[in-house]
This record gives structure tokens, C-alpha cells and sequence, in this order.
């Protein structure tokens, strides 16, 4: 998280909770300082002892094995500066038994939209391979489900969270949808096309079995059967140059005929079944009818 996005407050709140004790020590390396400081005598209540990283030049394998060396953790929590880049992190050798099980993000959702406007690639980094991501400080104002959205076309299975500024967990996304969950034929309008991408994937239950109606460009591959294709849009990520194809498996009897690229109506039945390509189970479409059709004047999904 960027800085006062309540990473220390997160932290303190979670090294203090029973379930969170274990035998061995935990270290906590924090790489930048904030308005909240940690008490060191209150983290050693927990078994928890700090290292403070003064810079990037400082945060290199040989200074993590002292550190290993030093107090033998059994866990380690890392508060980390996201603007010496996330994605060197990731990819940084690190001591023998390390390794990157849980990567948490925290956003203050008041100025979300200004990371947005003026470090979107930063941001996009972080939240890319995130288990969770933790909005706090939400207002009734703020568009809460763009905020949503934002995160899960670059990363469908990351759990995104809101807290009001009481610190409590709000259920923002009822009643929410811009489309007709109930109709006979769900119409899927071109500029909802993401939010109902994300929506199906999130709550495969509101839709399967039901029938919906969109347009999308076609996409192939040798990884499923002849019978299959994926009908689909790109979707921005953080820039231009980093897009996502966001679609879902598609059988039908016309798609040996389809061409990749070309654009197609789709009225289709929706199921939720295990399928290699998922690597579990996920949303498999059934066409009832796939007619082509002239491309978007705008091709591209937003997430505003």
C-alpha cells in the first residue's frame, strides 16, 4: 500500500489477535514510516520483533540472511514501499525457507482515485498477483463498485474488502447490478460488459442456468476442443500497453467457423462446471445463437 494507506494500522491490529499467535518469533521488516508507529514493547507481548529498512540499497539478499541469521523466524511480514516496485520483489531471490505466501494491499478509498489518475501502473503492480485487497476510510459517496471493478480486471481472484471510516466491513454490492438478473434474456449492454465479466465470476449462482445476451470478439485456441471458442473484450489494465482478454469458454456448433478476431452476437446459457482450461471449475457458456456482427466503434472495456 501506499504510504497512510493503513498498512501499520493493519499490521498492529493483526499481530495482537489470537489467532494470529504462533510458538516462534515472527519478524516484521517495515520498509517506510508513517503517522502510526509501531511499539516495540507491545510487538514483543506478541513475539513479534521489528527491523526497520532505511532504503532499497539496504533491502538485498545478503542483509535478509542476517536478519535470518539473527532471530530464525518462523514467520516473516513484510510492510512494504511499493514505489521501489512490487514486481522486483516478487521476482528477488530471498533466504533459504522464505517465500511469498500471502501478499495483502490497503487503500485509503478517499484517494483512490487520484492513485488512479496519477500512479494507475504502480498501483495495477501491486494489486496484480494480491490475495486481498483492503479498502478503508469508504464514504457512502465514494463509487465503491468501480473501486471494485478497477481491482478484479487485472486480478479476478484477489478478495477485494471496504471498511467504512468506523473500521467496519460494508456489503456495498446489492441491488447493484445495471442489467436485469431476472429477465427471460439477460441483456448484457456493451458498456456493462466488465461489470458483468466480474460479477458472473464472482457469483456464478446469480446466473447459471439463465440465459444472456452480449457482443464480443472471438478469441481461439488449440487448448480446447474444435467446438469451442471464447467471445470476449479487452479490457484495459494501467495503460495502453497492458491489456487482458476477459471472456468465458463458449461451445458451440458454429465456432469451427468462426475467425479470430471477427465480432459476434452471442445468446448463450450459463453454466458452472470443472474444465482443465480453469484449472477447476468456472463459467462455460452454451450458445443457443452466434451471429457476426460490425466491431464496436469503442472495442475496449473501461472500468470508470
Amino acid at each position: 500500500g501506499f504510504l497512510e494507506s493503513g498498512k501499520t494500522s493493519f499490521i498492529n491490529f493483526t499481530v495482537a489477535q489470537d489467532y494470529f499467535q504462533i510458538d516462534g518469533p515472527t519478524l516484521l521488516i517495515t520498509t517506510e514510516e508513517g503517522e502510526v508507529e509501531y511499539d516495540e514493547k507491545e510487538l514483543l507481548k506478541h513475539n513479534t520483533v521489528l527491523e526497520i529498512v532505511e532504503g532499497p540499497e539496504q533491502f538485498t539478499l545478503d542483509y535478509l540472511k542476517k536478519l535470518n541469521r539473527k532471530y530464525r523466524p518462523e514467520r516473516i511480514i513484510l510492510e512494504y514501499n511499493p514505489l521501489w516496485s512490487v514486481k522486483k520483489l516478487e521476482e528477488m531471490e530471498l533466504p533459504r525457507g522464505w517465500g511469498i505466501v500471502q501478499e495483502i494491499v490497503t487503500v485509503d478509498a478517499s484517494c483512490f482515485q487520484i492513485y488512479m489518475q496519477n500512479m494507475k501502473s504502480v498501483f495495477m503492480e501491486m494489486a496484480k498477483n494480491a490475495d486481498m485487497v483492503m479498502f478503508n476510510r469508504c464514504r457512502p459517496e465514494d463509487p465503491l463498485p468501480s473501486f471494485r471493478r478497477s481491482i478484479k480486471v487485472v486480478n479476478q481472484a484477489c478478495d477485494v474488502l471496504f471498511e467504512n471510516e468506523e473500521g467496519e466491513i460494508d456489503n456495498i454490492f446489492e441491488d447493484q447490478m445495471p442489467f436485469d438478473t431476472d429477465a427471460d434474456v439477460i441483456e448484457i449492454d456493451d458498456a456493462d460488459y466488465g461489470i458483468w465479466y466480474v460479477d458472473m465470476g464472482d457469483n456464478p449462482e446469480r446466473y447459471e442456468g439463465k440465459t444472456v445476451h452480449f457482443r464480443g470478439m472471438v478469441l481461439k485456441s488449440k487448448d480446447v476442443g474444435a467446438d469451442f471458442f471464447v467471445p470476449g473484450r479487452m479490457a484495459m489494465t494501467c495503460c495502453a500497453d497492458d491489456t487482458s482478454f476477459l471472456g468465458y469458454i463458449c461451445k458451440s456448433a458454429y465456432a469451427p467457423k468462426l475467425k479470430p478476431g471477427e465480432w459476434v452476437e452471442v445468446t448463450a446459457k450459463v453454466a458452472f462446471e470443472n474444465r482443465s482450461e480453469y484449472q477447476g471449475e468456472g463459467i462455460v457458456l452454451y450458445a443457443e445463437n452466434v451471429t457476426p456482427c460490425e466491431p464496436l466503434a469503442d472495442e475496449m472495456v473501461y472500468f470508470n
